[in-house]
C-alpha cells in the first residue's frame, strides 16, 4: 500500500463507521449517470471574447491551490472588476496578498453579482513574483445557476434564524448541539457553518488536474455531524462530478464558505470520502426529497477570517449587481462554446446548426427563458419550492435580474467619500531619507486640491494585492493642481517602504482628504487682516513633523506683501537629514522681516528639550496673540505643551499635530467574529458581524451603513463615536485625547470588536 492510500485509508476509518461510503467511479456512476455529450463541449481550452468580458466585469473568485507542501487551501480573491490581468487567450496573473505559494494545478470560478451562472477556469502556475501569480489557463467553460439558486445568494440577507435541535442522527446546528473535540469547535466555526448556505470546493485528481466547483443549498450547505467531520449533501446537477471522481484518486480538499451579508470567509481543509448512506441522506431530504449521495469531510483545519476580497466586492450592497447590458449572457455563452466544442469534436451537434439557431434574432433571450424554467422544474423536484430564478420580488428577488441601483451602488444612506485617483508627476529627493511625492489627477483636466495649511491627506496604494493606507500632510500650499506630500522612510514600514523602493513618475495612487483640525487659516491676498489668520504663528516641529509646517509657511509667504511673522524651530538628526534645507534657508532669506528659522541638529546638541524650547521662545518675544503649532513624537509635543501652559498661552492658541510611524502601530484585531449594532441618536441604523481582521469602520462600511470618517488610519478623529456597550480595543497611538476616552469615544478605522458592541454615530 502507498502512503497516500495509507493515509485515505487512516482518513475513512476516522469517519463515522457506521457510514457506507464508495470507492470506484462505477459507484458514483451508477448513482449520479453520465453527463450528456453536449456538457463536455461546452469546454474550451482558451479564453475567448465572452470569457474575458465577464473577466473584465467580475470583482470577485473563488481560487484553489495547493501550497509547495501540498497543503490544499481555497479563498476568494479580488476585490474590484478586472482584478485579473488577461495576458492572453491562455495566461491571466492576479494578486493573491495571502501568505500561501500556489504550486501546480489551480482552479477558479468567477461570480459575476446578480447572476446564476459561473465561469470555470482551470489551469496551472506558471510564475509567481511577490503577491503576482501568473496562470497557464488548460480550460474554461460556463457552470450552470443551481448553487446560486439552491444558496439564493444575490438576495438580501435574511435575519438570523432560530434552528430547531437536532433529531438524532441529523446534523448538529450548533457548537452546543454536537459531540467531541475538533477544529469544528474552534471560535465562530460552528455559528458560521449554521449560517453558511454557499461555498467553493476544491479537489485535485491523479492526473494533475485541479476543480473548485460551486456548492450551494438552503441554509447550512455543510453540516457538523460531530468536532471534525462535516457533511455536504451533492443534489441532482450536470452530471459531471468532477468532485465525486476527484475525491476517489485524491481525498483531499479544501473549502471556503460564504455568509451573505458577511465580509468573512470560513476556510476548511481536510480529506472527504463519498457516502450513500440511506439514513444519513433522509436527514438532508427537502420535501421528502433526499440528496443521491453526500461528501463526508474530516476536518484537518477550520478557521473564519475577515476577507478583504470579499469586502472591497461589497457584494451585497444594494446596486453591486453587474448590469446586464455591460456582459453577455452567460447561457448564450456556453451556447458558443457548444458550437466550438462541437466543430473540433466527432459526434457531436453540427457546429453550422448551433451557430445558425444562435443567429435567430431574440434565440439568446428565448434560451434564457427556457434555462429558467428548466432550473425551476429542477430545482423543485429536489424539493425546492420558491425557486424562482427570472422573477420575483423582495425575499425572493431573481438572480438572473439587476438588483435596481437605489442609491449608485454605494449602499443605502452610506457616507463613503470617493477615492480621488491620481498619477505621480515626479518624485523628488529631499534628503537620503525623505522625498516628496508630486501628484496630479489622471487625465487632462487638472483640478486644484484644495484644503488647509497642515491639513492632510490619506494615500492608498496596492501593495501585494491589499490596499494599504496611510496618512501625509500636505506639503504644499493649497489651491494648486499638484498636491506635495512628503514621506520619510521607516524601517519597518511597509507604506514608506513601498514608496521610496517602488514608486515612479506616471505610478498611480488614489487620495482622500483632506482631513484634520491641525491648520492654520491662509492669509488671503484680498483680506490678509482676516481675523483667522494670526499676525504671528510659532512653529515647532521634529524630522517629518515639518511637513504641514511647510505648507503654512508656503502659504502665508505667498501673499505680498504681508505683515505676518512666522518663526520655526526644526529638529533634526543632522544637518544632511534637515527636510527642505534650501528652501527655508532661501525663504529666510529672502523674507528675513517675516520669517525666522532656527535648527537643533540632535547629533550635534543633544535632544530638544523643554529648557530649550522656553530659551527659544522666550527669545522670541512672540506677540499676545501669536498661535502655536508643533507637530512630532510624543516627548517633544509634551515639552512644548508644558512650557507653553507655563508660559500662560492659553490652550484655545496652541494646536498639536502629533505623528506615529508605520511602524509605531501595532495591529490588533478580534480573533472571533462579534455582532456590531449602529445607532444614531439612540435610534438602531443596522447590525453587521464584524470579521476577525475587521475594523469596525470597514465591516460597517461593507455593509453600507452610515459610518462617519475620513483619514481610516486613527489621525483624524472624524469617525469618532460612542461606545454604548462592549468592549473593543484599538491600535495605539491614535488622536483620542484622555478626556474622550474617559467620555466612552472610539475611533471605529482603528477599533476591533471583543465582545458584542453598540456604538451611537450621532453622538460624536
Amino acid at each position: 500500500m502507498t502512503c497516500e492510500n495509507k493515509a485515505t485509508s487512516d482518513v475513512r476509518e476516522n469517519l463515522p463507521s457506521a457510514l457506507r461510503r464508495l470507492t470506484t467511479a462505477d459507484e458514483v456512476e451508477s448513482t449520479v449517470g453520465l453527463p450528456a455529450s453536449a456538457v463536455m463541449l461546452k469546454q474550451i481550452s482558451a479564453l475567448d471574447e465572452g470569457c474575458r468580458t465577464v473577466l473584465a466585469r467580475c470583482p470577485i473568485a473563488a481560487f484553489g491551490y495547493r501550497d509547495a507542501d501540498g497543503t490544499s487551501r481555497t479563498t476568494f480573491i479580488g476585490g474590484t472588476p478586472g482584478f485579473v490581468r488577461v495576458h492572453s487567450p491562455t495566461r491571466i496573473s492576479f494578486s493573491l496578498p495571502e501568505p500561501g505559494d500556489p504550486h501546480g494545478p489551480v482552479s477558479f470560478f468567477f461570480l459575476l453579482p446578480g447572476v446564476g451562472e459561473i465561469l470555470r477556469v482551470n489551469g496551472s502556475v506558471a510564475a509567481r513574483k511577490g503577491a503576482e501569480t501568473t496562470v497557464d489557463i488548460a480550460e474554461a467553460y460556463v457552470h450552470c445557476a443551481q448553487a446560486v439558486l439552491r444558496s439564493r445568494l444575490w438576495q438580501p440577507p435574511a435575519p438570523a434564524e432560530s434552528v430547531a435541535p437536532a433529531t438524532p442522527g441529523a446534523p448538529a446546528a450548533s457548537a452546543a448541539e454536537f459531540a467531541g473535540d475538533g477544529p469544528l469547535r474552534r471560535p465562530g466555526v460552528a455559528e458560521f457553518l449554521a449560517a453558511a448556505p454557499f461555498l467553493a470546493l476544491s479537489t485535485w485528481d491523479g492526473t494533475g488536474g485541479s476543480d473548485t466547483s460551486p456548492r450551494g443549498d438552503r441554509q447550512e450547505v455543510a453540516r457538523i455531524l460531530d468536532g471534525r467531520t462535516l457533511v455536504v449533501p451533492d443534489r441532482k446537477g450536470n452530471k459531471r462530478a468532477d468532485t465525486l471522481h476527484n475525491l476517489l484518486a485524491d481525498d483531499r480538499l479544501s473549502f471556503a464558505a460564504l455568509v451573505p451579508g458577511r465580509t468573512g470567509v470560513l476556510h476548511v481543509r481536510g480529506r472527504g470520502a463519498i457516502t450513500d448512506d440511506p439514513a444519513l441522506l433522509e436527514t438532508m431530504a427537502l420535501r421528502g426529497m433526499p440528496p443521491h449521495l453526500a461528501l463526508l469531510i474530516d476536518v484537518e483545519h477550520a478557521e473564519v477570517t475577515g476577507s478583504d476580497a470579499v469586502a472591497r466586492s461589497r457584494l451585497w450592497t444594494p446596486g453591486a449587481h453587474v448590469d446586464r447590458g455591460t456582459v453577455p449572457d452567460l447561457m448564450a455563452l456556453a451556447g458558443e462554446h457548444l458550437a466550438a466544442g462541437s466543430a473540433a469534436a466527432e459526434g457531436g451537434p453540427p457546429a453550422f446548426l448551433l451557430k445558425a439557431v444562435g443567429a435567430i434574432p431574440g434565440m439568446a433571450r428565448l434560451l434564457r427563458l427556457v434555462m429558467n424554467r428548466a432550473y425551476r422544474s429542477g430545482l423543485r423536484k429536489e424539493g425546492y419550492e420558491d425557486v424562482e430564478p427570472g422573477a420575483g420580488g423582495g425575499r425572493r428577488r431573481g438572480f438572473l435580474r439587476r438588483l435596481p441601483a437605489d442609491d449608485g451602488g454605494t449602499g443605502a444612506g452610506t457616507t463613503e467619500r470617493p477615492l480621488r485617483e491620481v498619477r505621480i508627476a515626479e518624485v523628488r529627493r529631499e534628503t537620503p531619507s525623505a522625498v516628496t511625492l508630486v501628484l496630479e489627477d489622471v487625465g487632462k483636466d487638472l483640478e486644484p486640491f484644495d484644503f488647509r495649511p497642515g491639513q492632510f491627506f490619506t494615500l492608498v496604494a496596492d501593495i501585494d494585492g491589499r490596499p494599504v493606507r496611510r496618512a501625509y500632510s500636505a506639503s504644499s500650499a493649497p489651491g494648486s493642481a499638484r498636491l506635495e506630500v512628503t514621506v520619510k522612510h521607516v524601517e519597518g514600514g511597509r507604506f514608506s517602504t513601498h514608496v521610496h523602493r517602488s514608486l515612479r513618475a506616471g505610478d498611480r495612487l488614489a487620495v482622500r482628504g483632506p482631513s484634520g483640525s491641525f491648520h492654520t487659516e491662509p492669509q488671503l491676498p484680498d483680506a490678509p487682516d482676516a481675523p483667522d489668520a494670526p499676525d504671528e504663528i510659532v512653529l515647532v516641529a521634529a524630522g517629518s513633523g515639518v511637513t504641514p509646517m511647510m505648507s503654512m509657511i508656503r502659504s502665508r509667504l505667498a501673499v505680498r506683501p504681508g505683515r505676518d511673522r512666522i518663526a520655526l524651530l526644526y529638529s533634526s538628526r543632522s544637518a544632511e537629514e534637515i527636510i527642505f534645507a534650501d528652501e527655508l534657508t532661501r525663504l529666510a532669506k529672502d523674507n528675513p522681516d517675516r520669517l525666522t528659522v532656527t535648527h537643533v541638529l540632535t547629533g550635534r546638541d543633544g535632544r530638544l528639550d523643554a529648557d530649550g524650547v522656553h530659551r527659544w521662545v522666550t527669545g522670541l518675544s512672540p506677540a499676545p496673540g501669536a498661535h502655536y503649532y508643533t507637530c512630532g513624537p510624543g516627548p517633544l509635543m509634551d515639552a512644548v505643551q508644558g512650557v507653553l501652559t507655563g508660559l500662560g498661552v492659553p490652550d484655545e492658541r496652541v494646536h498639536q499635530e502629533r505623528y506615529t510611524s508605520g511602524a509605531d502601530t501595532q495591529a490588533v484585531e478580534a480573533t472571533v467574529p462579534q455582532e456590531m449594532t449602529v445607532e444614531e441618536d439612540g435610534r438602531p441604523v443596522g447590525t453587521v458581524v464584524v470579521e476577525p481582521g475587521q475594523t469596525l469602520l470597514d465591516a460597517g462600511l461593507a455593509a453600507g451603513l452610515p459610518m462617519p470618517y475620513s483619514c481610516t488610519v486613527g489621525n483624524c478623529g472624524d469617525c469618532m463615536v460612542r461606545l454604548r456597550a462592549g468592549e473593543i480595543t484599538q491600535n495605539e497611538p491614535n488622536c483620542l485625547t484622555p478626556q474622550q476616552r474617559a467620555d466612552g469615544y472610539v475611533l471605529t478605522c482603528v477599533g476591533c470588536p471583543l465582545s458584542k458592541v453598540t456604538l451611537d454615530i450621532a453622538d460624536q
